[in-house]
């Protein structure tokens, strides 16, 4: 028997190599942006075509390469970050390991131009799948361009399960934001499809942070600073009023590196324990300095994962730092003197047409007469299916109270037909005995019926906003919103673009006040990112249930008595009248019969 074991080919060890470094076009990005980084750059452009899947381009204007350096650079484990053992206890650069550029080389067809500042000509370099194509003289600008041409090509199972381009560009913004958010003082710039989606100058992290994720962003984030002869802490946590559900705005820094780190993260919601609900995340961007030396990046390709010398120490300290800037700040308000309030409007939109103020006025008002508080109307329907018919039978003592009735006299026995317990529960006699409601959970029932209704036959009863309200989203908030412009207009939001990441509500559903229309059209967003597949591609009416999650009535909230009547109503005139649009109940039904059963009463 032969010799079986053999060397592999440089192709197909490349092949292998790009398996863990290039996984998406968000992947191939990363490293490309890294490497401009490590270069000196001060303005760095990445440019997607088809989200990054047809092309993926990376301008920079740093410190470029030779001809040589330019060729070696394709060569697996060719770095000018390390030249011993010994620099891997010391590193400061992003890169290191020198296997990126050969790695994506290898799965796709790329074109690298450099040239640095003192010389008079740069290098373009053609490598198609690890094939060297050409190399030859060019005239560039100085610094570097790497273009990424038809990325997996020739790996067609790895092409076949990249996601749609929205979630695609989704990944790509979310490592663009992990380089950005730890190099304020360069400037970045996001393109796809020709068109810019963000737009970074150079400023402090503060101004980063809020140019990234919204102006408001600007009153809702805690500075955090700690020094010690072990790490030095800085960064900002959020509120925590206004913890997500979600755990999308969580950054730890280490070394200017991002890095993941499920034993600091506890550190971190430790510290907001009993601030926050337990379903919900705190907000954090977190930056640690150590000593070099204390860490070890070379744990995985990606350089996402670190071990810590003394974790244990970088634990207990992080988490006193959060807690007593919590403490600290929740007492204190706090002049903001880094962020540059003009910049919160966003600018208008070219041939965006320029209306005139409008002011209007209620002939038929009177300021001495007795104002009362606006009724919530729940406009119950015909009943929705035989389940919801066998329910209404039920209430055949409510059957003939017209929720516009209650108020008129001559009803004074109706009046107590219906109880609110703290301000939760509804509470009722029917013919079999007492029915306690859930007010939340039943008006979420009737919300989602009602978007499915709206879903078929279009929207109906949004009011009109008298001076539209601008909100500003971060740069993947405002991707998402973008998909989700028909159907919301069908729940009620008519919501057009209005400038760099900033959109203008025109319309909202019955019943919402101005001051709730951007944490409520955050609140959606974040639903949807709870969920794997983005609303069009997932289960049918998702959008209806998310909608009516959001804007059910709270517990908390107290109900009038022609209000409490008129949710009954429609709640019994649905389809599933008993159940949430999640499957959970909306009410229970204790009948007379096991009531006198519990009191042990015979007949």
């Amino acid at each position: 028997m032969g010799d079986i074991i053999r060397l592999l080919p440089e192709s197909v060890a490349n092949q292998i190599a790009a398996g863990e470094v290039v996984q998406r076009p968000a992947s191939a990005a990363k490293e490309l942006l890294e490497n401009a980084v490590d270069a000196g750059a001060t303005d760095i452009s990445l440019i997607l075509k088809d989200a990054g899947k047809t092309l993926i381009q990376v301008v920079d204007n740093g410190c470029g390469m030779s001809e040589r350096d330019a060729r070696m650079s394709f060569e697996r484990h060719a770095t000018s970050k390390i030249k011993s053992a010994n620099d891997l206890l010391a590193i400061r650069t992003l890169g290191f390991r020198g296997e990126a550029l050969a790695s994506i080389a290898s799965i796709s067809q790329v074109e690298l131009k450099s040239k640095r500042a003192d010389e008079e000509t740069g290098t373009c370099i053609q490598v198609h799948g690890s094939e060297f194509i050409s190399q030859i003289a060019a005239s560039c600008s100085n610094g570097t361009s790497v273009t990424v041409k038809n990325l997996f090509y020739n790996v067609p199972a790895r092409r076949n399960f990249l996601k749609s381009n929205t979630l695609e560009i989704k990944y790509v913004m979310e490592e663009f934001n992990r380089v950005a958010l730890v190099h304020p003082d360069i400037s970045f710039k996001l393109y796809n499809q020709d068109r810019i989606l963000i737009q970074l100058p150079s400023s402090n992290l503060k101004q980063r942070l809020v140019t990234l994720l919204g102006s408001a962003y600007n009153q809702r984030l805690i500075p955090i600073q700690q020094e010690s002869q072990l790490v030095n802490l800085t960064g900002f946590i959020g509120k925590p009023e206004f913890a997500r559900k979600t755990r999308g705005e969580q950054y730890f820094f280490a070394n200017g590196r991002f890095i993941k780190n499920p034993y600091l993260n506890h550190a971190v919601e430790n510290a907001f324990q009993e601030l926050i609900m337990k379903d919900a995340f705190p907000t954090y961007f977190i930056y640690l300095e150590v000593d070099p030396s204390s860490i070890d990046v070379n744990i995985h390709p990606t350089k996402t994962e670190i071990n810590f010398q003394d974790a244990k120490s970088i634990y207990a300290i992080l988490n006193a730092a959060i807690k007593q800037s919590i403490g600290k700040y929740n007492l204190m308000p706090t002049l903001d003197f880094e962020t540059e309030k003009s910049l919160d409007l966003p600018p208008l939109p070219k041939d965006h047409p320029i209306n005139p103020p409008t002011i209007r006025i209620n002939p038929d008002y009177n300021p001495f007469e007795k104002q009362t508080r606006p009724q919530m109307e729940f406009n119950y329907k015909v009943p929705g299916g035989e389940r919801g018919a066998q329910w209404q039978q039920l209430f055949d003592p409510l059957k003939e109270i017209h929720p516009g009735e209650m108020e008129l006299p001559g009803h004074e026995e109706a009046a107590n037909a219906i109880l609110q317990v703290e301000n939760k529960f509804l509470v009722t006699q029917i013919g079999k005995g007492i029915v306690v409601i859930d007010q939340q959970a039943a008006h979420e029932r009737i919300l989602y019926e009602k978007f499915i209704e709206q879903e078929k036959n279009g929207s109906d009863g949004a009011q009109k906003l008298l001076l539209p309200q601008t909100i500003q989203l971060s740069p993947d908030d405002a991707q998402m919103i973008k998909d989700l412009i028909d159907p919301l207009l069908l729940a009620g939001f008519e919501v057009s673009e209005f400038g760099s990441n900033a959109f203008v509500v025109h319309t909202v559903p019955p019943g919402i006040e101005s001051s709730e229309i951007q944490p409520l059209i955050e609140g959606i967003l974040e639903s949807c990112k709870n969920e794997t597949h983005g609303f069009k591609n997932r289960e049918e009416h998702q959008l209806a249930r998310t909608m009516a999650r959001k804007l059910a009535v709270r517990h908390g909230k107290k109900l009038s008595l022609r209000e409490s009547t008129s949710l009954i109503h429609a709640l019994m005139s649905c389809s599933a009248p008993d159940l949430t649009p999640d499957g959970k109940p909306t009410m229970y039904l204790l009948e007379f019969d096991d009531l006198a059963k519990k009191f042990k009463h015979t007949n």
